[in-house]
């Protein structure tokens, strides 16, 4: 089997890829080691920055998005049992975000691959790639019981932090930054309407909380945690009963309860793999890349990439020039670690470390203050939250 662009891994990412290649005209091959059924499950991402709205519109797979996604024009920061709404359109010249969960945006692009596109292989176990140094990559991998190759020109690995693209690089090449935190979240999905139309980010001493939704009907909630939480410890009255202290106002705001219908731990970790290109073998997502999810940007940091790739392709079949190819890690990283800076600072202004200090604790109210009182620190949360330029 051959093709242009060998992509490993069938999330967002590499979905988007092979349908901004199909536009333009470059073949290419998908292979992702899950069944169908759980790559448009899995329980992801749910906040669409505005560049990854534009270009899924583009890309001609926004149709359902903009019918059925929930624009938000602005978050509220809550503290010290005080409310501050940070208006994007006023601040960043009309942008916003979307709320459409990451499942859906796959379900999206599975459809127009299958129906359009190039192929795509589910239960395809890609289990190495080789000769990335030279000019005829390869992919091994596994599926219908059997080994296969994949020749390509390029290979772009999307396959998460525990695939096979980013061993192919070199351990002498690599560098890598990371930063483990010690708490995480206790995400919940319930069967209640969202308690507010816009998302909530809490600090509270007791510990951060996120009210969040996926739709006008069901709520998506967060909780501050210790890093070895068993969510299955807490009960459901629990939960809602923390939630209610955290979120907790000086108005008659209230906390709509409902039955939770899914419950689990994320950890929060920060990590940055580079360089994010060794010779024709291409990083990206979180191949590449992890951020906490208090910024929400690791899905739109994967879009980021990929529309990278997509262009600098492009302007290599258009005017035969590798320059825009050979830019591509440092291009893609400069906005990386924006990102990465932006989820920092959101995680350490809104969640209490457990050993922290006093000191501390006032510095992160400082901080919101700050953002509450000062148009430019609001603007620069604004600008940071609906989306770096791509490219």
């Amino acid at each position: 089997m051959r093709t242009t662009v060998g992509i490993i891994g069938a999330g967002p990412a590499g979905l988007l890829l092979a349908r901004l290649l199909h536009n333009a005209g470059i073949d290419s091959v998908v292979l992702e080691s899950r069944d169908r059924a759980y790559v448009e499950h899995r329980q992801r991402a749910g906040i669409l920055e505005q560049g990854t709205v534009d270009v899924l519109r583009a890309a001609g797979a926004g149709e359902r998005m903009d019918r059925e996604g929930l624009r938000h024009d602005g978050i509220e920061l809550r503290f010290d049992r005080r409310r501050h709404r940070v208006d994007f359109p006023a601040l960043t010249g009309g942008r916003s975000v979307m709320v459409y969960a990451q499942t859906e945006v796959c379900k999206d692009l599975i459809a127009l691959q299958l129906d359009e596109g190039g192929p795509l292989l589910f239960e395809a176990e890609a289990l190495a790639v080789e000769g990335a140094e030279g000019d005829r990559p390869s992919i091994r991998f596994r599926h219908e019981g059997r080994e296969d190759v994949l020749e390509c020109d390029y290979v772009v690995g999307c396959d998460g932090f525990w695939g096979v693209a980013r061993k192919a690089v070199p351990a002498s090449l690599s560098r890598v930054f990371e930063r483990t935190y010690p708490f995480g979240w206790l995400g919940i999905l319930a069967d209640v309407a969202p308690s507010h139309d816009e998302l909530v980010y809490a600090r509270h001493d007791r510990g951060f909380a996120l009210l969040s939704m996926r739709s006008p009907s069901v709520s998506r909630l967060y909780l501050q945690v210790p890093a070895d939480t068993d969510a299955g410890a807490w009960s459901d009255e629990e939960i809602w009963d923390e939630l209610e202290r955290r979120l907790e106002t000086d108005d008659d705001w209230a906390l709509h309860r409902g039955p939770i219908t899914q419950k689990s731990v994320t950890p929060m970790r920060s990590y940055v793999h580079e360089p994010m290109r060794h010779g024709r073998l291409f990083l990206a997502g979180d191949a590449a890349h992890i951020v906490p999810p208090t910024g929400a940007k690791g899905l739109n940091l994967a879009v980021g990439d990929v529309v990278t790739f997509a262009r600098a392709l492009v302007h290599e079949k258009e005017t035969g020039s590798a320059e825009l190819l050979d830019a591509y890690s440092e291009t893609c990283l400069r906005r990386v670690w924006q990102a990465e800076r932006f989820s920092y600072d959101m995680t350490t202004m809104l969640h209490r470390d457990p050993d922290a200090t006093a000191f501390e604790g006032r510095l992160q109210l400082a901080r919101l203050d700050r953002i509450g009182s000062c148009r430019a620190a609001e603007t620069d949360l604004a600008e940071s939250y609906t989306g770096f330029p791509i490219g």
